[in-house]
């Protein structure tokens, strides 16, 4: 059986559909990081995928992507939660970025676990985590980030590679045979 070759879009669709599964991802853009519409009608939290770069195996892609998670930290006065509140010599936070981080490092390894081993993206509807076809392994780094733009973002970034099957298929290219050296 011939290797089904899986193109860039597809593997933006996916993580874009992975996204759009999760309950607590309200948007999803693809692109340059300056390139997020930052202003206040953007409905957050924003799974942001960033392109960076494509390696190649012997019979493989790697689709490399920064990957961020965030949020707009809403500031008021006296922000307190439940657990700051049982905390008697915690500052007493004006925002709530802590709240911000948390969701969104969670959303962060949700992402992750669902390329790992996750029914969400297996083949033909089928709900078995062994018939996927993007993968991803190894460890990762999630870095915390603070922006102040017209308003104050936080989240999470992490690099992600996403592993596909490759059959460098020379036999089905779109090229003039003459002149090609054959």
């Amino acid at each position: 059986m011939a290797v089904a070759n899986k193109t860039y879009n597809n593997i933006i669709y996916t993580l874009a559909r992975l996204g759009e599964q999760h309950n607590q991802i309200e948007s999803v853009s693809v692109g340059d990081i300056y390139s997020i519409n930052l202003e206040k009608h953007q409905k957050f939290p924003l799974l942001h995928i960033n392109p960076v770069n494509v390696t190649t195996g012997d019979s493989e892609l790697v689709y490399n992507f920064q990957v961020f998670i965030m949020d707009l930290v809403s500031e008021k006065d006296n922000w307190k939660t439940h657990q700051a509140q049982q905390l008697t010599k915690l500052i007493d936070n004006k925002d709530n970025q802590q709240q911000v981080l948390n969701q969104a490092l969670e959303i962060s390894t949700d992402l992750i676990s669902m390329l790992r081993h996750s029914m969400h993206q297996s083949l033909n509807g089928v709900n078995d985590i062994n018939d996927a076809i993007y993968f991803t392994e190894g460890q990762y780094t999630i870095e915390p980030f603070e922006e102040r733009f017209d308003n104050l973002m936080a989240g999470w970034v992490f690099n992600l590679g996403v592993r596909v099957m490759n059959d460098f298929d020379a036999c089905n290219m779109p090229v003039t045979r003459e002149g090609a050296g054959y």
